[in-house]
């Protein structure tokens, strides 16, 4: 989703969307696995725990999704379990904002969500791909309703402030000329002989005859304006019914001016693994899912707990903390073992007595810039302007991302879009500015693609995460040459402490991540548990 103008290096974003395009979907994905963006979920159920030794003692540090499904887990099992939170909510990066909550960031900024009732912006996840099948089994544990995410919207928009004048265009759009001009090139180089010594003739004459049907050309093979290519780019005039009814085909943009606009950068993102549909949300917010975790584990979290220390012996662990809201007062809390789910941004600056090459796995990782813009406007104008419902607008400005609601589709009144999502250095700076700065930035840029932003827009909110002061920063940013180095080690159960979460994954960034995560630190754990030690 990144543009390339806006930013001084390729992001891995953008090598992907480029092997995609030119190489195929599956040089593309093997990619994707290589950095671990694209691993499918080994979720086969959750272990089976079975022989714990009674009074057996876990300490987990961190109510995350990664912490809560060990502690549901492990207390099942008969397990002695309790958790250590900083925030006073449970879910950690599973969070949404709604109306009447108020966040304080680091540096002193506190924003008072105004947005109305039952209107919402997930600040971190928010979307759940269909193959992470570890958290929908614990969405259907626990109850929790989902609906559909749209992803893909071939009415919403590519943007480029370089291309069309800065006009916006419609993904669909970009994607029937695209391909009616790629099928009608493919096809004239058919129709000359050329691709003989690799197709036999048979083969040519059904390439030919797919080429017409993917890329909507006419009889003579060409991509021309007409009713096959307006029936996928849209019509001018749309057809209807009466005296009036006749539609106006669209006129086709010519090949040179797509391919200098660069706006078919933007036609791969719907087609990487996890985002081809179908993807789902929980009804109300992302926040759903923590939010029952917490329920089920009413009692065993002790909330506004900042982690001190983490100190382990022979005997077991001790962790100091302290009340988040008041620092000053340290308590501790004692338990055979320790899961630690802390971000590894936030473990590296805590003392803690662990092998050497778990401590320099922890501080070798760094995480990724990001910030989110939650907008409320007066109406949902782009459904009724525009005819939007759901899905993403991609641009090259700073901003990145709009995503409209996909949820509450025609509904009268109030509406919130993810206003910006943005990365690298675009992410850093807009990082560096107050809150409030964050959201008229994001009405500006936002108000080159929708004009009535400015008259429609009444309050957002904006979350930087490096500023988040649970996290800092979004998620964990793996490399090959740190996977081999460190992945391991950071991994491994070190004398009574073992560490999860989407940093101990080869899914980072996604809650998929922390949950498989979990379920393999709790089945090691307990084994060795069951074994009879530490060693």
């Amino acid at each position: 989703m990144q543009g390339e103008d806006s930013q001084l290096s390729m992001t891995r974003r953008d090598l992907l969307r480029l092997i995609g395009l030119s190489a195929g979907g599956a040089a593309m994905y093997a990619v994707m696995n290589r950095l671990g963006l694209a691993a499918e979920s080994p979720y086969k159920g959750a272990p089976v725990l079975q022989g714990a030794p009674r009074g057996t003692s876990v300490l987990i540090l961190g109510a995350g999704l990664a912490g809560m499904v060990a502690a549901y887990e492990l207390r099942q099992a008969g397990y002695k379990v309790q958790v250590l939170e900083y925030n006073q909510r449970p879910g950690g990066r599973n969070w949404t904002l709604r109306g009447g909550d108020t966040y304080t960031e680091l540096g002193g900024f506190t924003q008072h969500c105004q947005f109305e009732r039952g209107l919402y912006i997930n600040p971190g996840p928010w979307r759940i791909p269909y193959h992470h099948r570890g958290l929908l089994d614990y969405c259907k544990k626990l109850g929790i309703p989902l609906e559909s995410f749209v992803q893909v919207n071939y009415n919403a928009y590519l943007h480029s402030a370089q291309a069309f004048g800065g006009k916006p265009q419609r993904y669909r759009a970009i994607n029937a000329d695209y391909r009616g001009h790629i099928a009608e090139l493919l096809a004239k180089v058919t129709q000359q002989g050329k691709l003989e010594a690799q197709v036999t003739k048979e083969d040519q004459a059904l390439l030919l005859d797919s080429l017409r049907r993917w890329g909507a050309l006419n009889d003579h093979y060409a991509y021309v304006a007409g009713h096959s290519a307006s029936n996928r780019r849209g019509y001018d005039k749309e057809p209807g019914g009466g005296l009036s009814a006749k539609p106006l085909d669209s006129q086709p943009l010519q090949l040179h001016d797509v391919l200098s606009s660069r706006l078919w950068s933007g036609l791969a993102d719907g087609e990487n693994y996890e985002f081809q549909t179908t993807l789902f949300q929980p009804v109300g917010g992302m926040g759903r899912i923590g939010e029952a975790f917490g329920r089920q584990l009413d009692g065993v979290i002790r909330y506004n707990a900042k982690v001190t220390a983490i100190h382990q012996d022979e005997h077991g662990v001790t962790v100091s903390y302290e009340d988040a809201r008041r620092s000053g007062h340290i308590q501790t809390a004692h338990a055979d073992w320790c899961i630690c789910t802390i971000p590894l941004s936030i473990l590296s600056q805590i003392p803690m007595n662990v092998s050497a090459p778990m401590a320099a796995a922890i501080g070798a990782v760094p995480y990724a810039a990001s910030v989110k813009i939650g907008l409320q406007f007066k109406r949902r104008f782009w459904e009724e302007d525009e005819d939007i419902y759901g899905g993403v607008t991609m641009t090259d400005l700073p901003i990145n991302t709009i995503s409209y609601p996909s949820n509450d589709f025609n509904r009268k009144g109030k509406g919130v879009l993810l206003g910006a999502y943005l990365y690298g250095l675009d992410a850093y700076q807009f990082t560096a500015m107050p809150p409030e700065e964050r959201v008229r930035r994001a009405v500006e840029y936002g108000s080159q693609i929708h004009p009535q932003y400015k008259q429609e827009f009444e309050n957002g909110v904006a979350v930087a995460w490096h500023r988040a002061p649970f996290t800092l920063g979004c998620f964990a940013t793996w490399t090959d040459e740190l996977r081999a180095k460190h992945y391991d080690n950071l991994c491994q159960i070190d004398g009574r402490i073992a560490l999860a979460g989407e940093h101990a994954s080869y899914l980072p960034a996604w809650q998929e991540g922390a949950v498989t995560s979990a379920m393999d630190v709790i089945a090691r754990l307990h084994q060795r548990v069951v074994a009879g030690g530490a060693a």
